[in-house]
């Protein structure tokens, strides 16, 4: 799928947060903010937000005419809200040749399970639905039994059942950070591999993996030792219970857009 952010029907974003809020939200929203804004000034606020998108380019001035802008704050939010709608809409009506049986979204990454007859019907679905014809659904099958999802690689294995492994791309250089972040870059590449990857034997092929690429990156063994061993020694919990005599203190965050 492209970049849902850019290609947002910003008015579309507009008429659903209008039905939910309609729904009640509001009240509850009030009612816990302590504001007292009605549905009319959420969605004008809305509008001016994500339709105030100028930018400069070579010293002239220009301004975004459809979409959400990349970088600002509300923009996932306003993709997320239209790609919940979109998916609903679509799963709900998708003919039941091509419904699928799983359907894992993040952002703009789909994981779906279809039978291999329903993968074009669909896609056409999908592309079907969306009435500003700006969001455009691609699909990539699995290749010799893998499909990468994130940075999961979904491997089937020959019992029927399916193993994890971490996902590179081809075009991935296992180049990493410089020396004096490097406690941090290997806790990432360690942490990952603990949580994403099934299997112990795949595991161990893993950390080979990573111990390679981070020597020739420059850094010494005892980077990954020291860092092994803090993972395996459980933290101490911080004694995070207040003063009986200490005050409080109350904050009223605004966010500045």
């Amino acid at each position: 799928m492209l970049c849902p952010f850019t290609c947002t029907p910003i008015h579309k974003v507009l008429e659903i947060v209008r039905e939910r809020i309609e729904k009640g939200y509001m009240k509850e929203y009030n009612k816990t903010s302590g504001y007292n804004l009605s549905v009319d000034d959420v969605v004008e606020l809305l509008d001016f937000i994500l339709s105030t998108t100028y930018f400069t380019f070579r010293g002239k001035i220009f301004r975004q005419l459809f979409g959400a802008a990349m970088g600002s704050p509300v923009s996932p939010l306003a993709a997320n809200i239209f790609m919940e709608h979109l998916e609903q809409s679509a799963i709900a009506t998708a003919p039941l040749n091509c419904k699928p049986k799983l359907w894992k979204r993040y952002v703009d990454d789909i994981l779906e399970v279809v039978s291999k007859d329903g993968v074009i019907p669909l896609t056409d679905h999908l592309n079907s639905i969306d009435d500003s014809n700006s969001i455009k659904f691609t699909f990539e099958e699995e290749k010799d039994g893998r499909i990468p999802f994130l940075d999961t690689l979904i491997v089937r294995r020959d019992d029927g059942f399916v193993k994890l492994l971490v996902y590179r791309k081809a075009t991935h250089t296992d180049q990493y950070r410089p020396l004096h972040q490097k406690l941090g870059v290997v806790r990432t590449l360690m942490d990952r591999k603990n949580k994403i990857i099934t299997e112990d034997t795949d595991k161990e092929q893993e950390e080979a993996n990573i111990k390679k690429a981070l020597n020739t990156c420059g850094y010494p063994p005892w980077n990954i030792d020291r860092v092994k061993k803090q993972m395996e020694t459980p933290r101490e919990k911080k004694n995070t219970k207040k003063d009986e005599n200490s005050k409080s203190h109350m904050w009223k965050v605004f966010l500045n857009v």
